[in-house]
């Protein structure tokens, strides 16, 4: 009690000796805030760190909360996330300290930031000014205890990794330290714990491109020059990319293509219908890669994968349309060509059909033409060893072509096989 009353003493000394409080009448009679206020203020400097004892280091709070990720830019390599975090720092002004008894039982209340000290930390990944809302007061308690919550929306530089595009997770880092202040004056924390920091998403927006994983921290001492430390808080904010719109505009479309290449090859070889029928796709696949070029990440370090996922698509529907030509310049026009070597009927006509399992050689589709063909053989001699030729022409590009195409057929499953293994590892690594 006796301490109590010196204080309130003391207080009352303090408001008589500062000018304009002796005569605290007016809209300002009996106003407590006022009172308090005047009292804090009287003799504060806040160009000096709040301790009485300079030897005690100012210990700050630091907590994260993210509520949402606007956007990520990929080509310069910046997380151009313009992110909105909201940032807590609490610390300890011994000098904002004062008695709830001897002002109507206030235990808090709110001051200008520009009044008090604030400890000077940064975010070391900043490269831009975000458009953040000004927050000009700060809350503090009767004893000492300094909050600071404000909504900051950063620009921080971070490496990403588009490689695995649409299917990729970025881990872009946060890291607060005291741009001046060494460990012995200005040491950092957790105001909560790790587990809890990592979990938390009760504030998180989850609406947009980015799906916000987990938030990592790790406090961590340095030191510059061997003499002095300093203290760094490392956030890593876990975000991964939901891949519906880029599946359903890029990979299904692509997909679709290159099935109906595949369709195309039931086209009979002689047609030049197959010919034109590829053509069409091939045009159709480019009008696509340059329609969908701008959606595509691009990075002077890297392509991701699934551009190398395009290029090869391109390169089977040029082999698939090559492979056509072939064919077609094979079965055209056979009774104008020599006949079929023996050594080519013996490696086409006999092992190649036992091989991709196709039945009888002599009863392939041209049969029913030739048989009515044979009847008038005796007749037409010349004309029969003609025909004789063009049967076999037709059968040797009709094997070679279901060769080909199940070579294509199997090149494409493995390829889409792999793909989707790499894509489905990267994705729950």
């Amino acid at each position: 009690m006796v301490t109590m009353r010196v204080s309130a003493l003391w207080t009352a000394l303090v408001l008589l000796l500062i000018p304009g409080t002796a005569n605290n009448t007016g809209r300002f009679a009996n106003a407590t805030l006022v009172r308090l206020s005047e009292y804090l203020s009287a003799g504060y400097k806040k160009g000096v760190r709040p301790v009485r004892n300079w030897r005690n280091c100012t210990m700050v709070a630091i907590d994260l909360m993210v509520y949402s990720i606007l956007s990520v830019d990929e080509k310069n390599q910046v997380l151009t996330t313009y992110i909105w975090y909201s940032l807590y720092q609490e610390w300890t002004d011994e000098f904002l300290v004062w008695n709830p008894e001897d002002f109507d039982d206030v235990n808090q209340m709110s001051i200008p930031t520009a009044n008090v000290w604030v400890p000077d930390i940064l975010i070391n990944e900043f490269v831009d000014v975000g458009k953040s809302p000004d927050i000009p007061y700060v809350y503090v308690t009767h004893y000492g205890l300094v909050r600071n919550y404000k909504p900051i929306q950063v620009v921080t530089a971070c490496t990403l990794n588009i490689y695995n595009f649409p299917f990729d997770v970025q881990n872009c880092s946060l890291t607060f330290q005291s741009w001046l202040h060494t460990l012995n004056d200005i040491d950092l924390k957790l105001m909560r714990s790790a587990e809890e920091l990592k979990v938390d998403k009760s504030v998180f927006m989850n609406q947009g491109e980015w799906e916000l994983l987990h938030v990592l921290s790790k406090y961590k001492r340095f030191s510059l020059d061997n003499i002095d430390s300093y203290a760094e808080m490392k956030f890593n904010v876990v975000i991964r990319r939901r891949p519906l719109f880029y599946t359903v505009n890029l990979l299904l479309p692509s997909i679709f293509l290159m099935v109906m290449d595949l369709v195309g090859f039931y086209l009979p070889p002689d047609s030049g219908e197959r010919v034109s029928f590829k053509i069409t796709l091939l045009l159709g696949y480019s009008v696509f890669l340059i329609i969908v070029s701008d959606t595509l990440p691009a990075t002077a370090i890297g392509t991701p994968l699934i551009g190398v996922y395009f290029v090869v698509c391109m390169a089977l529907l040029v082999i698939s349309l090559t492979e056509t030509v072939l064919i077609v310049r094979l079965v055209h026009k056979q009774d104008l060509q020599p006949h079929v070597p023996q050594w080519l009927k013996h490696l086409v006509l006999e092992r190649a059909t036992v091989l991709l399992c196709i039945r009888n050689k002599h009863s392939l589709f041209m049969d029913n033409i030739l048989q009515e063909i044979s009847s008038i053989r005796g007749f037409l001699e010349k004309r029969d060893e003609s025909r004789d030729i063009a049967k076999e022409w037709l059968q040797v590009g009709y094997v070679l072509d279901v060769l080909l195409f199940r070579v294509y057929l199997v090149a494409m499953l493995a390829y889409s096989i792999t793909l989707g293994t790499l894509w489905s590892v990267w994705q729950y690594a």
